[in-house]
């Protein structure tokens, strides 16, 4: 683990040079070639064009210049020269161009009214400012006039006029009540841009007598308040009542009912309108509209598409604001009015103009002597600018000649220029919505070449590492750079060096042999100059003996080595770290000169130590891991906590500061590793205990620091490495003093709940905290980057604050102090909240879906900008659907998926989706509040997959040499079926698989009949669907044809399906064909026998014939169950499960054989099970009944006899 690196001591001052990469005449940032060079003024600082001032206070107007010598300031008021010495009220700032009125002193702000320009001058030209407009902020009183009330009817709409006095600036409008609480608005009710306040409706519940208008000049910090205005809603029903009481009861009265009405324009008026707007402004479009039901409005743009991330609806969609409009958002935008009822429309035709704007600013120009320039300035606008040069603040048609300059419309050409060329132009860019104005300086410097690297200036670095020897310069023209190595060696060139252009020398791999002396020598026409630097070449620091991999048994020691080589003039740093952390501080661990040792390791040692050895030009590490086993067992000591400390005692009581001491307790054979101190409040909290401190277990005394106002108690707890003691006895009481409180609440936060509050929470103190008695908080707030004063409220057993009629999701300053009777705590901090959050206004835009496979896809979106998310952007929704599957056309229940995008992601990705379907998605923003509106709605389609397994496979039907195959389609197809595939192979007696036959079935069939099998054998069927993708999962199934009728098993069928099964088996069976033939020997010698006594003409009793011929199909079975006495198999009687190689509809029927049902079993006492197997021999008789027709003289037929065991 060994790592190195390099550290150029020259690199730190080398980074402002190789940055600059000087070009032709740039002037370096040097202060000291600064305060040289002669150079035209600039202006640095002035004050805005358009100036609005508080008439209260003095009138400040900023010009501040630079330029060598320094410049002089003089003024123009309104076009004409203002002598500031002939007005005792103005002054200008020493060493400066900023004017100060003095208005508090007597001076009124209107008489100063006007249009002012500063000019900065020195020997080399003349730099002017913009036309500083002043004007005072002006906040008039509300015209006095005679409000009657207005009596509306429930239904009809109404509009309060506010008509603000005419402030500078215009004053922000608000309504409110008597009670200052802001009049609730909706779609139904809204203030309008102009302030007026408009009811599309008016209801019985917007009667009132306080709808009162206010005008806030920010300026002046001012509030003026309009006149109340009473409004009175007479409903249908209460006419009604007033009418009937003045009419007699023969004349015909009644007020209408409340009618709906379609949607009308309040505002703008008529059918369309014009707007004009100003390049890169906010554009504002409103419509207000009456109507029962309210209406609802919409905007569009005629012949375009509102523009994306810049469109925000305002005021319950009524204000449609567009930001930074430029020449391409003119069009016409209509807004639409619309209820149940109707529609009413109006076109707003917008025009954006633009003020000039700069596409190229003229920049300052340094030349020398004889070289040539060009001074461009290319502004747009609309309409076009008009450009016109200045020269010193002069036009440059009255300017004085300069035969090196020529005018070409936004070009100034400088041919051979002399340093009377020297001066300040300006380009002023005007049209009818302004101008722009630019100085630029045209410098012409004759000057020889200078060096600023500072003489023998030292270099050093490891070998092998680059080395940069600078030499920053400047010159006029600018001057040519040599490097030589040493006083008098020749000039260095080659790819050994790097030469940049800002003069640095560089040397990409410096060896031993690179040190010494470098001169680098700047040259131009005026002179030469030349300075010398030094190189040192160290040698690199190693580590040529590491710390190494080491074990070692827990309380043993252990050593770690670290052995350097290092350059003898660098001097080494050794540091040591555990897990890239410093030491613990422990005196066990001991740090040598090559080594570090651990005294009485511990398993908290366990780690990774690291040796970091660092010089001024590099650093090397090494590591290796330390491990920790259990020591050898040793004899056995019983361990245990400690006991309790005792006689605790409370000594040197002072206001703030207590001394405690105490006697430990029995160690119990392992040392006290602390002492912890807690303590108990039992004023504020008896008989909880909280932790104060904890001391090492070699000290008995300690000095505890205390908080006033609280009743102490203290106890203390002995821990060793067992475990912790029980605490001791509680030591006396000691009541504090009362103070100040000493802290503020902690975690102060600001969380608007509803749109337009405000929620601080805190803290609170708890009663030790307090400090003394009546404990308040003071809570302060302000909205932030508004330089608003601080409001502040004082509130006692709470925690919350609710700020209300706050605007939506801006930034607060919030501070929260604490105070009791005695005063208050020190000055909080102050932390930033926001109100409260509303619902994004904007649905991202442009989404995108990329589908990937036929079960995944990604989608895109571009972000919603922060300004419409009106909240603290969480991420992002995407909502996805299936509409249907491509594959069979129907629809089903729609189930809306949803995945959550944490943060300002802009894409993600959808899985599990069902192949060859038709989906839906759309995104939405979330912030705290909630989601905002969705995109418009994204199509996108899967492609095929392949398909899940068919259904059901069900072989049925069979017969000697054939089976009959009947399949269901698959559950999923995930696109168009092409065909299925059929595979199957015969399954020998042991159980190994034959040759396999595959087959393509077409899609349109679900049953196959297989011809030309085997009889008598197993065959293993794999079945799959496929689609154009592929195959998909199979389904496997077994069966067996049938054999051939003359070796069918009579007895058998009473078995059923689970002797069916068996029986094939056994009768293809080597030994078994082996044991019938011996059978049928041994029957065939019997006949002969037989048929010999006959011929002798003995009596053969039937009795006789029974007992030495019994019935074969009785004999080799076993009485009590059934079966083969010798050959049975107890999975021959188990229930067959899906899958088994018997199908589960195949029985044998009775024209399967000769002989019927009745012949087999025990008569009409047979009975089948559920599934059709015969139960009659495992009924529970165990003496089987003597078959009907077995007394019969005749010999059994060898044929049936063999029959009888197959």
């Amino acid at each position: 683990m060994l790592k190195k690196k390099s550290i150029s001591a020259s690199k730190a001052s080398l980074v402002l040079f190789l940055c600059q990469m000087i070009s032709a005449l740039d002037v370096p940032l040097d202060s000291k070639l600064l305060e040289e060079l002669s150079q035209p003024p600039t202006i640095t600082q002035q004050s805005p064009k358009d100036y609005i001032v508080d008439p209260r206070e003095n009138i400040v107007i900023q010009c501040e210049a630079k330029g060598k010598p320094p410049p002089s300031f003089s003024w123009t008021r309104n076009g004409t020269h203002f002598d500031i010495d002939k007005d005792a009220q103005v002054t200008m700032k020493p060493n400066s161009g900023t004017l100060v009125i003095n208005i508090m002193n007597g001076g009124k702000a209107e008489a100063y009214e006007g249009v002012y320009q500063c000019t900065a001058r020195n020997e080399r030209g003349a730099a002017i400012s913009n036309n500083i407009v002043i004007r005072p902020s002006r906040s008039p009183l509300w015209t006095k006039e005679k409000l009657e009330p207005n009596q509306v009817r429930e239904g009809d709409s109404l509009v309060l006029h506010c008509r603000p006095p005419v402030g500078l600036p215009p004053p922000i409008i608000f309504w409110m009540d008597n009670a200052f609480q802001r009049l609730p608005q909706s779609e139904r009710v809204s203030q309008g841009l102009n302030g007026d306040l408009y009811f599309s409706n008016v209801q019985p519940e917007d009667t009132r007598e306080d709808y009162i208008c206010y005008a806030r000049f920010n300026h002046t910090q001012t509030i003026q308040q309009k006149q109340p205005i009473s409004v009175k809603v007479f409903s249908v029903d209460s006419l009604n009542d007033t009418i009937a009481a003045n009419l007699s009861d023969t004349d015909i009265y009644g007020a209408k009912p409340v009618t709906e009405r379609q949607p009308v324009l309040l505002t703008p008026t008529g059918s369309t309108s014009t707007k004009v707007e100003l390049r890169g402004n906010v554009l504002l479009l409103e419509c207000i509209a009456a109507g029962l039901p309210t209406p609802v409005i919409r905007w569009i743009k005629e012949g375009g598409e509102l523009p994306a991330n810049r469109t925000f609806f305002e005021n319950f969609k009524k204000t449609l604001k567009i930001i930074d409009v430029s020449e391409a958002d003119s069009g016409n935008y209509k807004c639409i009015a619309r209820n149940i009822l109707g529609s009413a429309h109006h076109v707003i035709s917008v025009t954006v103009k633009a003020a000039p704007y700069w596409i190229t600013a003229p920049r300052n120009l340094v030349l020398s002597p004889g070289e040539d320039g060009t001074l461009i300035c290319r502004a747009n606008g609309n309409p076009k600018p008009n450009i016109s040069w200045l020269a010193n603040g002069v036009p440059i048609a009255i300017a004085p000649e300069d035969p090196s300059r020529k005018v070409d419309g936004d070009t100034i050409i400088f041919s051979h220029v002399q340093e009377r060329s020297s001066a300040v132009y300006q380009c002023n860019a005007s049209n009818e919505y302004g101008y722009l104005l630019a100085n630029a300086f045209v410098n012409v410097l004759a000057e020889p070449p200078r060096i600023l690297t500072p003489a023998n200036k030292l270099y050093q670095v490891i070998a092998d590492s680059p080395a940069l020897l600078d030499c920053a310069y400047f010159g006029s023209p600018k001057p040519e750079i040599e490097w030589f190595k040493g006083v008098k060696g020749s000039i260095l060139r080659g790819n050994e060096y790097v030469f940049h252009d800002n003069g640095t020398l560089e040397i990409p791999v410096a060896q031993k042999d690179s040190t010494g002396t470098y001169t680098c020598v700047a040259r131009n026409e005026l002179g030469k100059i030349q300075n010398e630097v030094q190189l040192e070449v160290k040698d690199p620091t190693m580590i040529i003996k590491q710390p190494e991999y080491k074990v070692i048994q827990r309380y043993g020691q252990v050593s770690f080595e670290c052995i350097i080589k290092h350059d003898s003039t660098l001097l080494p740093a050794v540091i040591w770290l555990k897990d890239n952390n410093e030491l613990p501080d422990d005196e066990r661990f001991l740090v040598g000169k090559d080594n570090l040792t651990i005294m009485n390791v511990t398993d908290k040692d366990d780690g990774t130590y690291t040796c970091i050895v660092n010089t001024t030009l590099d650093s090397v590490s090494a590591s290796a891991v330390l491990t920790v086993v259990a020591a050898p067992p040793t004899p056995a000591v019983i361990y245990a906590r400690p006991n309790p400390p005792f006689d605790l005692e409370l000594t040197g009581q002072l206001e703030r500061s207590v001394e405690l001491s105490w006697i430990p307790g029995d160690e119990n054979n392992s040392p006290i590793t602390n002492f912890v101190i807690e303590y108990e409040d039992g004023l504020h909290e008896p008989g909880v205990w909280h932790y104060q401190t904890e001391v090492p277990g070699t000290q008995t005394t300690v000095q505890l620091k205390l908080s006033p106002y609280v009743n102490y108690s203290f106890r203390v707890i002995a821990v060793n490495e067992i475990g912790r003691s029980q605490p001791s006895e509680p030591s006396e009481q000691y009541l504090t003093k009362s103070a100040n409180p000493d802290e503020n609440p902690a975690n102060v936060q600001g969380i608007g709940s509803e749109p337009d509050n405000l929620v601080i929470t805190w803290e609170s103190l708890k009663g030790f905290q307090s400090n003394g008695p009546g404990l308040q908080y003071k809570v302060s707030w302000r909205q932030k980057d508004v330089d608003d004063e601080w409001t502040s409220v004082i509130v006692a057993n709470v925690s919350k604050y609710i700020v209300s009629g706050t605007p939506t999701f801006v930034p607060y300053e919030i501070k929260v102090q604490a105070l009791n009777d005695l005063g208050y705590a020190p000055e909080p901090s102050e932390v930033i909240g926001h109100s409260g959050e509303d619902l994004p206004m904007v649905a991202p835009g442009n989404v995108q879906v990329h589908v990937i496979n036929s079960t995944l896809a990604k989608v895109h979106w571009d972000p919603v900008p922060l300004k419409s998310v009106r909240g603290h952007l969480q991420g992002y929704k995407v909502y996805y659907w299936k509409v249907q599957s491509l594959s069979r056309r129907s629809r089903r229940h729609v189930e809306k998926k949803i995945l959550t995008f944490r943060g300002n992601k802009t894409f993600g990705m959808l899985p599990g989706l069902e192949p060859y379907s038709s989906y839906k998605l759309n995104v939405r923003v979330v912030n705290g509040k909630g989601e905002g509106p969705a995109s418009p709605d994204k199509v996108f389609k899967t492609p095929e997959g392949v398909p899940s397994s068919p259904s059901f496979l069900k072989i049925t039907n069979p017969t000697l040499d054939s089976l009959t195959l009947e399949w269901g389609s698959p559950t999923h197809p995930n696109g168009v079926l092409t065909s299925y595939i059929l595979k199957f192979q015969p399954i020998n007696n042991t159980h190994e698989l034959g040759p396999l036959v595959e087959i393509r079935i077409p899609a349109n069939e679900s049953s196959l009949i297989l011809k030309n099998l085997n009889y008598s054998t197993r065959y293993k069927f794999y079945f799959n669907a496929q689609t154009s993708v592929g195959s998909g999962s199979q389904i496997t199934e077994e069966a067996v044809t049938i054999m051939d009728e003359a070796g069918i098993l009579r007895p058998a069928v009473g078995a059923g399906k689970a002797m069916a099964s068996r029986q094939v088996d056994i009768a293809t069976q080597g030994w078994f064909i082996g044991l019938m033939c011996a059978v049928a020997l041994l029957i065939l010698i019997l006949l002969i026998v037989c048929f010999i006594r006959r011929n002798k003409g003995g009596k053969y009793p039937v009795k006789e014939k029974e007992d030495a011929h019994a019935d074969p199909e009785i004999q080799p079975m076993k009485e009590d169950d059934g079966t083969f006495g010798e050959y049975s198999d107890a999975e021959d009687h188990k229930p067959l499960k899906k899958g088994s190689r018997t199908p589960s509809d195949r029985t044998v029927k009775k024209e399967d054989s000769d002989d019927s049902l009745v012949d087999y079993g025990e008569g009409v006492n047979g009975q089948f099970n559920e599934d059709g197997s015969f139960i009659g021999q495992y009924s529970g008789k165990k003496e089987k009944e003597p078959a009907e027709g077995n007394e019969s003289s005749e010999a059994p037929s060898p044929v049936n006899a063999m029959n009888s065991f197959v």
